[in-house]
């Protein structure tokens, strides 16, 4: 499903070439045309939002139009997939988040490969996850809550946003963490899985601050805990996975922007330094703090960073996902 969500304003007044770009190695300018911005995960999710919070800024640094399109599917791998088969020309751009790095773990006939069909251009932020129950479900701790789904593992049901989404991953390690195997309920896309959470029909599920702070501050959810080392300052009485008795169960969501393989490495270097721009908007700083996450550090938001912390991931959650025995179809 492709859904075109809307153009993120922006026009930046350049003299001469009604573009923001310099010249690349063909001789044009660089944005000449409008850019879109591919989201492999459903409107109104965290990856759109983080995606939407940084669209304006960098479109203003660029000097161009920037579309936001939602290409949802197969835990991000539809819309990743379209974008390895673009044209290597910095018009389309990937926002993906942690499932790039288990995508290749988890499906046999991917299509693509993260390190060799694509250019990283820069990681975004990193996301911590909390772990949230409808707010009439019985537990009241974490504790709690794997002493609960222990004892009832054939009737819990645990949500998540699809097979490799990050609550699928977060929910891999809660039940490695908890020793139990439970009913997991897939849904297409993290904003369905919260609708349903909030209206009774599973019982508990993991999901990014991005998504879940303000159905938190609002009563809508019960939250056991947040998934990081540290608490977040949107939600300072929210206590760690540690803290609340499960140590096992830390894991944050970072986000990053690719481009196809072959795109031009000046091209690469425009969208990592309107990237940079954007991370340092105080608009935008201020909007992730709501969500309980902010940008990462410029020296972040690079290319080669951003390739490290990828074949770091990739390493990682291989192992992860091969231990846990877990394939997508």
């Amino acid at each position: 499903m492709i859904a075109t969500i809307g153009v993120v304003s922006l026009i930046a007044a350049c003299s001469g070439n009604g573009g923001g770009g310099d010249a690349d190695a063909g001789g044009a300018t660089y944005p000449d045309d409008n850019i879109t911005f591919v989201v492999p995960f459903s409107a109104g999710g965290p990856t759109d939002t983080v995606t939407r919070m940084i669209a304006e800024p960098m479109a203003a640094k660029l000097g161009g139009k920037v579309v936001v399109q939602n290409v949802e599917g197969a835990g991000g791998t539809v819309g990743a997939g379209e974008v390895a088969r673009a044209e290597p020309d910095g018009y389309t751009v990937l926002m993906h988040h942690i499932g790039m790095s288990t995508a290749p773990a988890l499906y046999k006939d991917l299509g693509y490969q993260p390190l060799e069909s694509f250019e990283t251009v820069g990681l975004v932020t990193e996301v911590p996850m909390t772990v949230v129950a409808r707010k009439d479900f019985a537990p009241a701790t974490l504790k709690d809550l794997v002493t609960h789904v222990k004892a009832n593992a054939d009737k819990v049901t645990l949500a998540n946003a699809g097979i490799g989404a990050a609550s699928h991953l977060c929910g891999l390690l809660f039940q490695t963490a908890a020793g139990v195997k439970l009913q997991e309920v897939p849904y297409e896309g993290t904003g369905p899985a919260l609708t349903d959470l909030v209206g009774g029909q599973v019982d508990f599920m993991c999901d990014q601050t991005t998504n879940t702070s303000g159905q938190i501050s609002g009563g809508e959810v019960k939250a056991y805990a947040v998934t990081t080392p540290e608490r977040v300052k949107s939600l300072p009485d929210l206590p760690t996975t540690a803290e609340a008795g499960l140590p096992g169960l830390e894991v944050s969501v970072w986000h990053g922007l690719y481009v196809p393989k072959g795109t031009p490495q000046d091209v690469v270097q425009k969208l990592s330094e309107a990237l940079k721009v954007a991370l340092a908007d105080q608009k935008v700083i201020d909007q992730m703090a709501k969500l309980g996450t902010a940008p990462v550090p410029a020296e972040s938001a690079t290319p080669q960073a951003h390739r490290t912390k990828l074949e770091e991931q990739l390493g990682t959650w291989g192992k992860v996902i091969a231990d846990a025995g877990v394939e997508a179809s």
